[in-house]
């Protein structure tokens, strides 16, 4: 218990220390929420999401799982997404995975974990889509990190075609899909350079993905 309590004093000093600077904050908090953007990230617990950006409490909608997967039948992950969407009206969803990520490794190595097996299929999938482009990285960090990068790319690209976005796109919603990594080793946040605000968008970035795993 005595790790846990060290937590509850941890919390009551930030609570103290956010209303001595900010005395209506956790108020103001309480009555409405209304962010900008939805993460969907990876569970490591390496990489904290609102802290990475600078964000405060309330300015970011958060997903998080093993290896930052979007799924097609993955209702948690598509309930979080269609409140985000359609409820919070967010305007920008960040697919960010990291380097090293052990879930990624894992599937890579093809590791038994148990249940967890199943799930890093779908990392496993992405691989075997590329491996022409990662089997001709000699070096094995470097092998992980960019199927990070590339696990990233089909997740954002899977988000795009799910009928929550699809349907937003179709009424007109202002909705981008971006896709970032994060470097665990030096604290910074890299773009991928894929931005996905339509279906037009959707259609040349898996072309380009496509052409560029070849």
């Amino acid at each position: 218990m005595k790790e846990l309590n060290e937590l509850l004093e941890n919390n009551r000093g930030w609570s103290e220390r956010i209303k001595a600077s900010d005395p209506g904050f956790f108020q103001a908090l309480a009555q409405q929420q209304n962010p900008r953007y939805l993460w969907i990230g990876c569970s490591d617990s390496r990489v904290p999401a609102t802290q990475l950006v600078g964000l405060s409490p309330g300015e970011m909608f958060v997903h998080r799982n093993v290896a930052n997967v979007v799924v097609h039948t993955d209702f948690n992950c598509l309930s979080v997404l269609e409140f985000a969407v359609d409820l919070l009206k967010v305007s920008h969803i960040i697919v960010c995975g990291h380097d090293g990520c052990n879930g990624v490794q894992a599937a890579m190595q093809n590791r038994k974990l148990g249940l967890a097996d199943n799930w890093l299929r779908f990392v496993q999938d992405v691989m075997q889509r590329h491996d022409a482009l990662l089997s001709e990285i000699r070096d094995e960090a470097q092998r992980l990190n960019k199927l990070c990068e590339l696990n990233v790319i089909e997740q954002a690209l899977n988000v795009g075609r799910t009928t929550i976005v699809q349907n937003a796109w179709d009424r007109g919603q202002e909705l981008a899909v971006h896709g970032w990594i994060y470097g665990i080793g030096d604290g910074l946040l890299r773009d991928l350079d894929i931005c996905i605000a339509n279906q037009t968008e959707l259609s040349i970035a898996y072309k380009n993905t496509v052409k560029a795993s070849g």
